[in-house]
C-alpha cells in the first residue's frame, strides 16, 4: 500500500495504525494528519525505538496493509490443487 493512500484517508487509517501501535494517542494520531515521518517520529518515542527500528515496523504494517487488501477468491488452494491432480499430489 503506498503512503499516499493512507495519508489521503487518514481518517480511516487512524484507527488500524491506534491498534498496531498503542501508545499514540488521539491527539497525536490528529497531528500526524497522515505525514508519514511524522508518524515514524511518534512510534519512536512512544516505544523507546531506534528510528530505523520504527521505520522498519511501519514498512512491515505497510505491507502486511497490502496483504490484506488481496481479494482473496483469487487465491488457490493447496486442496484445490489436489484435487485437480487426479489424487496424484
Amino acid at each position: 500500500m503506498d503512503w499516499e493512500r493512507i495519508s489521503a484517508n487518514w481518517t480511516h487509517w487512524r484507527g488500524r495504525i491506534r491498534e498496531r501501535w498503542g501508545r499514540l494517542t488521539d491527539d497525536e494520531l490528529d497531528g500526524i494528519a497522515g505525514e508519514r515521518p511524522r508518524l515514524v517520529g511518534r512510534i519512536q518515542r512512544a516505544y523507546g525505538l531506534a528510528p530505523r527500528e520504527a521505520e522498519r515496523q511501519l514498512r512491515n504494517w505497510e505491507r502486511n496493509l497490502a496483504v490484506d487488501d488481496v481479494d482473496d477468491s483469487e487465491w488457490v488452494l493447496d486442496q484445490d490443487l489436489s484435487s485437480d491432480m487426479n489424487g496424484r499430489g
